[in-house]
This record gives C-alpha cells, structure tokens and sequence, in this order.
C-alpha cells in the first residue's frame, strides 16, 4: 500500500489490490459503455497531477473519479476537489473511499452526482483546475463543455485515448490537426504532456492513452461570437478533402459568396481547412457575418 511522501502523509493511495477490493466490495464490474478503466498505479496518479500543475491553491474538477484513484493524489496538494460522476454507486461510495484513505482531507471532496456533458452549474467555489481521465467515446465533448461552462479554469490535463490526445494539441497542417485542435485552440494553449500504457488499468483498455495539458488564455477578438466561428470550423472540416469555397458554399450561402468572404479574410479560396489557424477561422466568421444579408 502507498503512503504519500509529500506533505499530506495522512494519505494512501490505491494499488491493484485496492482498487480491486473496492470494486468488489460495490460488486462492480467495469463497462465499456461508461469508459470505466481504473487506474491501480499509484505513480501513474502522482505523474498526472504533477503534469497538470495542481497547486494546494487550487479547486479542482475531476470528471469520472470512480475508485478514487486520482481524487486521492489530487489531495496529496493540498488542493479540494469537486468530483462530478454519473454512476450512482460509485458516487455514493467515493465519500467512503476518501473518508477511510484520506480521513484529514475528507472535507475537501465535494461529490456531485451528474452527467459531465450535460451539467450546467457546480457547487462551491469556482473551480481553477479540470484534471480528469476522461472516458474516451465522449472525451472532446466534455472538455470543451466544461471550457465553455466553466471560465474560473486556469489549468488542466486530461487522460485521453492517445489518438485523441493527438488531436487535441495538433498545429495547423499536420495529418492530426481537426475539429477538436482548433475548438481546444479557442480557449487554451494545448500540449501533449506524456503517454500512458495499458498496464496501469484495470480492466486494461485495447489503446493507449495520452495526456494533454492546457493553460487558458483569453479568446480570440472577434465581433461575432464562438459559435458563429465554430459553426465555419465545422463547416470546413466535414469535407476535409475539399477547398474551402466549396466546404463552406453552403454556409456561406453560394461558392461566390464563400470566396468573396475568404479573399476579404485573407485566406486562399482553394487552401483547406486542415492548414488554418483559429485566428484565421475567426476572420472567415466575421466576413461571413458581414456579407450576410
């Protein structure tokens, strides 16, 4: 069993025989369906929370604390936490865990028991910090969600599939570079912090996962708002294979109009989605929203 070495010794962390007794003791079989992978390495945790940069000043947000596995390592800084869970019982049991494994820190966990991607509001402070591993079928919709929701974020990283996590933190014209790099653009400067194996999970997932750290910065300038200037983004990446005038004809009302609002915004008629910046999607929302009638 793993004892803290930092400042809050009071703390033990879980292992594989934890992790295992407690799910057995919720009869608890993992689901797909859910993304229920639990970490059971303790180092594994103490990386994560080292990487996202998560100070005793902060409040943080966990999506999917489970066991308890991170939500304890996250104690370790001295940090509360905010821990918002869609399963009824591990929500009901994670007092518990904490209760029992960091009995000093146990008034620092608030436990909420809702769905992530459809929360519109948290209780306590406002939260600065999002770290989470995140299930990987709905991981971008989550995180860009609690971006929007939430503003009082500073900082973060999440654990995601490692394809995601690609992604997430692409530049402009790689093979990776999407939708979810210049939405996650939008609110934050992204990076890959790391790879995570299959070995620290249990049950073992069939991929490998990633870690992405971000740092909030302000948004764009811009005199239309975020969804006009995602609803271009969107528009330009359902035909990745197409020249922008003709991927965003539609929105823009005719291939002349598109190219029209392109050229004003100083982008080429015939360059793809795939080579743009935010900045540049942003200029293409606001000649849109000009040339609209």
């Amino acid at each position: 069993m793993n004892t803290s070495a930092g400042p809050e010794r009071s703390i033990r962390l879980l292992g594989p025989a934890e992790v295992r007794s407690l799910a057995a003791g919720l009869d608890l079989r993992p689901t797909k369906q859910r993304g229920q992978n639990f970490v059971i390495d303790a180092n594994t945790v103490r990386r994560i929370v080292r990487e996202s940069g998560v100070t005793g000043d902060d409040v943080v947000v966990e999506v999917g604390p489970g066991l308890g596995s991170l939500t304890l390592a996250l104690l370790e800084t001295g940090a509360s936490v905010t821990a918002i869970e869609v399963d009824p019982v591990l929500a009901e049991a994670l007092p518990g865990t904490i209760a029992e494994f960091a009995p000093q820190q146990a008034d620092r966990v608030r436990v909420v028991l809702a769905d992530a991607l459809h929360i519109t509001e948290l209780p306590g402070p406002p939260p600065t910090a999002l770290v989470a591993n995140l299930p990987y079928n709905i991981s971008v919709p989550v995180l860009l969600h609690l971006l929007t929701l939430l503003p009082s974020l500073e900082h973060g990283l999440v654990m995601v599939q490692a394809e995601v996590a690609d992604r997430l933190a692409a530049p402009p014209g790689s093979k990776t570079y999407g939708i979810p790099s210049v939405k996650a653009a939008w609110f934050a400067d992204v990076r890959r912090a790391g790879a995570i194996g299959r070995n620290v999970f249990w049950p073992a997932p069939n991929v490998d996962s990633g870690l992405v750290a971000w740092t909030r910065r302000e948004p764009p300038t811009t005199a239309v708002g975020r969804a006009q200037v995602f609803a271009v983004v969107d528009a330009a990446f359902a035909h990745r294979r197409k020249a922008l005038r003709g991927a965003l004809r539609e929105l823009a009302g005719s291939a002349e109009a598109a190219t029209a609002a392109l050229e004003a915004a100083g982008v080429d008629p015939l360059a793809r989605g795939e080579s743009l910046g935010i900045a540049q999607f942003v200029r293409i929302a606001e000649e849109l929203a000009g040339s609209a009638p």
